[in-house]
């Protein structure tokens, strides 16, 4: 079991957006848009999604492009991901018929049919339906080993903020007076039947600037809440901070452990040593990792010397557990991994007697499987396809047992398991979504401003005249040291690829897909390094003849909604479609809207006027001025967004229109980050993507 860690990045409510003072209001005419649920902005929302139904939704392609998505996100067949648990393999799945989704559970036996027997454990729409409330079911954090008594994560129309109930698997009901709590960022973790270790907003400035927690308390059953003593404090500067359980796989606690988070990618560690909270001596970008074989884990992203030893950014370290737990600084550490040539690690997850590690190896996945044995580590290769994106599916840590994802542009997903001692075999197979016939998929590289080479990958037909007429989507994140990777989308495939576009996703700096130092070469002050590799992945595909910029269209959502900004401001000739999801837009109010006080660390703080000057420099929102010609984006947020908040998205749309400039705008109003709570809604969303990519790029 991996040690738990406060969920810092994926819970968090966002405090009312401030109307700021008569000077900013003066400067930004549309920043009453920032008051996510004010009548007089739902009230533009209105209209925005009125016109957008009443012109895209009209199209005459527009109910079969949503019939078929919907086909496909709610086909009965497709494979159903499963966590492993002690009671069996558990699943959350939506189709038409739950559109708010069940929790499940079958047995591994009945898993490899083609019909397996489910039961349910928590009938989400039936829920919603009793309580009247918008219910989204965001996970359950479960006490260990049993895991029958659980947490149960509820967000109101799909915010990251959640409510949290005590749930009991084995009755399927939740517990009468049991632990509960409200909605709020941040999570809890068990210590015990009766204790729980909890991060939340308790009031009174228990919250970060960012809007995560900074204490945690442990909380004895049938004690209040607001009485529960504080064993760890961090700072309101921080993003984040909080205490957590240093956990085995046999659900042994054998310590307690403590991070401030002083930026999104930096913290300070602490144990529970003698009596206080020790500040551990480790690179700040590094972090535990869990226990296996006898030893407790440790992984960075920075450079660690220990001694007269380095190790190198991404790798993976170990210390005898005995040893740490006597003296936590001065424990011996043995390397585990370290990325060679163009290799980063991509995550791990621990079984009762092993780590597997997946990692990148020039943008292909591979998988390691480690094991402790006569003082040292060892490694073997796990047998799964080459030349895909392979990943760990699921993993149990009372078991052996191990299940192993495989896909690719063009071949339709596997879904393969192990018992820990043989080779994995396949389990399940996506059925095809789409005619691949004749599609190929290729590995390209443009040169970027700077002459650094950047890869990209091209989904096209096999010989495709290279005249410049294919209609071309190019997608793209390059943020956060998140990797972009082959996968296949029945969607995609279906909607766009099937109607004779083409597909294009980038490799940029500021990803992951080369490791961390891919990523911090484009951060802060060069933060334009990102913007510039995308744009030198357009000028490439127009320049080999696959495409023109009439035909050529952008996507990116969230941190890509801003690359797709930053794409159609500077370069607005080599783009004629621009879809712009969920984004990060005004970046001179980054850490005024949502939760962006938490993602200076990758852009800088506009509230510093050195950083300011080259946050000025890229800010699409800013840029977005009078006279000038962009191609017609398409933005398109979410009401319940607590995380970028639909802020961004509503003043860029709403600065063009009062430029007299085109545009589509449309919100859903429930969904939060990801976008629509069911598969109706999503289906909604693709089908005016892909209606208005052919309106700009095929017609």
């Amino acid at each position: 079991m991996t040690v738990a860690t406060p969920a810092f990045a994926q819970t968090a409510t966002p405090a009312p957006a401030p109307a700021g003072d008569a000077q900013a209001a003066q400067d930004d005419p549309f920043i009453w848009l920032e008051e996510a649920r004010s009548e007089e902005a739902l009230s533009w929302v209105r209209a925005q999604n009125e016109r957008v139904e009443q012109t895209l939704g009209k199209d005459p392609r527009f109910a079969q492009l949503q019939a078929e998505a919907l086909t496909i996100l709610d086909a009965k067949d497709r494979i159903p991901g499963v966590s492993f648990t002690p009671y069996g393999l558990t699943n959350f799945w939506q189709d038409a018929t739950n559109p708010r989704g069940l929790v499940r559970v079958t047995t591994l036996d009945s898993y490899r049919s083609d019909n397996p027997t489910w039961e349910t454990i928590l009938d989400i729409d039936a829920l919603a339906k009793a309580e009247g409330r918008e219910w989204v079911y965001k996970g359950m954090t479960c006490l260990p080993p049993a895991e029958t008594r659980c947490l149960v994560a509820l967000s109101d129309g799909g915010k990251d903020a959640t409510e949290l109930r005590e749930f009991d698997v084995t009755t399927r009901s939740f517990v009468k007076d049991g632990f509960f709590l409200p909605e709020s960022q941040g999570g809890a973790q068990w210590v015990d039947a009766d204790t729980l270790l909890v991060s939340r907003d308790f009031g009174g400035g228990t919250v970060t600037e960012s809007f995560y927690p900074f204490t945690t308390r442990e909380w004895k059953r049938g004690t209040p809440l607001a009485d529960a003593p504080a064993i760890f404090r961090g700072d309101a500067k921080d993003v984040s901070s909080g205490a957590y359980l240093i956990r085995d796989s046999e659900g042994t606690i054998h310590g307690r452990g403590a991070r401030r988070g002083v930026s999104f990618f930096e913290s300070e560690n602490f144990v529970w040593h003698n009596g206080e909270w020790l500040k551990l001596d480790m690179p700040k970008k590094a972090s535990f990792g869990g226990i296996v074989d006898g030893r407790i884990l440790f992984s960075t992203n920075e450079e660690w010397r220990i001694g007269n030893t380095v190790y190198a950014p991404d790798s993976i370290l170990s210390a005898d557990l005995a040893e740490f737990k006597a003296n936590p600084d001065k424990a011996a550490k043995t390397l585990v991994w370290a990325p060679g040539p163009k290799q980063t690690s991509q995550g791990s997850a621990i079984t009762k007697d092993a780590l597997y590690v997946s990692l990148l190896d020039n943008v292909r996945g591979r998988v390691l499987r480690f094991n402790f044995d006569g003082g040292k580590w060892t490694s073997t290769p796990v047998a799964l396809p080459q030349n895909a994106t392979v990943g760990i599916a699921a993993a149990s840590d009372t078991t052996g047992e191990v299940m192993f994802s495989s896909t690719d542009f063009l071949s339709p997903s596997q879904l393969w398991y192990s018992n820990g001692t043989g080779a994995p075999a396949v389990l399940k197979t996506s059925p095809e979504r789409f005619d691949a016939t004749g599609l190929k998929i290729s590995q390209f590289e443009a040169t970027s401003k700077d002459g650094t080479k950047i890869p990209y990958f091209v989904v096209a037909k096999d010989g495709v005249k290279l005249d410049g007429n294919t209609p071309t989507l190019l997608y793209g994140y390059g943020g956060f040291q998140v990797p972009q990777l082959p996968g296949y989308s029945g969607t995609l495939g279906k909607l766009w690829l099937e109607k004779g576009g083409a597909y294009v996703l980038g490799n940029m700096r500021g990803g992951g897909e080369f490791g961390p130092e891919w990523h911090q070469t484009a951060m802060g002050a060069n933060k334009q390094r990102t913007w510039d590799d995308f744009i030198a992945i357009g000028d490439d595909v127009v320049k080999r003849g696959l495409t023109n910029p009439k035909r050529l269209g952008i996507q990116g959502g969230s941190q890509g909604g801003l690359l797709v900004g930053t794409a159609f401001t500077q370069r607005p000739d080599l783009f004629n479609a621009a879809i712009v999801a969920i984004p990060l837009f005004d970046m001179l109010r980054l850490h005024l809207i949502g939760r962006g006080a938490s993602w200076v660390g990758e852009y800088g703080d506009p509230r510093i006027p050195e950083q300011r000057a080259w946050i000025e420099g890229y800010s699409p929102y800013q840029k977005l001025v009078k006279g000038k010609e962009f191609p017609t984006p398409f933005y398109w947020a979410s009401t319940a967004d607590d995380r970028t908040h639909p802020a961004h998205a509503r003043k860029a749309a709403a600065r063009m229109s009062a430029n007299g400039q085109p545009y589509y705008y449309y919100e859903d109003m429930t969904g939060g980050h990801s976008g629509g709570v069911d598969n109706a809604q999503r289906a909604k969303l693709q089908a005016y993507q892909y209606v208005y990519l052919m309106q700009q790029l095929m017609d």
